[in-house]
């Protein structure tokens, strides 16, 4: 098992592509980890048992595997189910990250219940959370990260542009330690905002994986506009 403390500092690039993106594929997520980690990403973010094996493949660095799971009786979707954390301990991925809000989960399964299963099974486990409430609770349930993952994509968490800075500011003045920067880390002046919190890391997706969401950013910036 490799040592989790062999991410602090670093960078970790979340490697996604749903099934309505052009690039989705895990021939392609594959490929797009290979350049990350040759850009220099210490770790990976991706999605799907399928999509892991192929980047497992191309690269040897540590994975932090989520499954995206619609179900009709909850808003949950990160790793929702204990059928989703079974999916991930198949492959090789050393970190399991699940959305750990305060929103009903699916099948009336617990958080506890999970995070127990993952351990069990000797993964590390992240808990994407969305207010300081959230987090203090994972903190209290053991998860080895607490990553600010859905912070504005919960109903009752703060909306904004860009990487919630008070929030991160608040979970290290309450003491957790083993913080992970995500979420809306948009550009390089977002990254030195979220870098003066001191995270333990940070993951940045869409700036970085997702060439559709950073085309529509330079078009928005232009006058002349399809």
């Amino acid at each position: 098992m490799f040592k989790l403390d062999s991410l602090r500092g670093c960078l970790v690039a979340s490697v996604q592509a749903l099934e309505t993106e052009a690039l989705h594929g895990s021939f392609v997520m594959a490929k797009m980890a290979k350049a990350c980690v040759e850009g220099g990403a210490s770790a990976i973010r991706a999605n799907s048992k399928e999509d892991i094996d192929a980047i497992k493949q191309a690269v040897n660095v540590p994975v932090i595997g989520i499954v995206k799971r619609d179900y009709p009786d909850s808003d949950v979707y990160i790793t929702a189910t204990k059928k989703e954390v079974e999916e991930l301990l198949s492959t090789r991925c050393e970190i399991i990250a699940l959305d750990a809000t305060f929103r009903p989960r699916p099948n009336q399964e617990s958080l506890e219940e999970l995070l127990l299963f993952i351990k069990q099974n000797n993964r590390y486990a992240m808990a994407d959370i969305s207010t300081i409430e959230e987090a203090l609770y994972a903190k209290q349930l053991g998860f080895d990260l607490i990553g600010t993952t859905l912070a504005g994509y919960t109903p009752y968490s703060r909306k904004i542009d860009g990487p919630d800075i008070r929030l991160l500011k608040e979970c290290r003045k309450r003491g957790i330690e083993n913080l992970v920067a995500e979420g809306r880390i948009h550009s390089l002046e977002d990254m030195k905002k979220v870098q003066k919190q001191q995270p333990f890391m940070c993951v940045v997706g869409g700036a970085i994986t997702r060439p559709k969401e950073i085309t529509e950013r330079f078009v928005g910036a232009m006058r002349c506009k399809k």
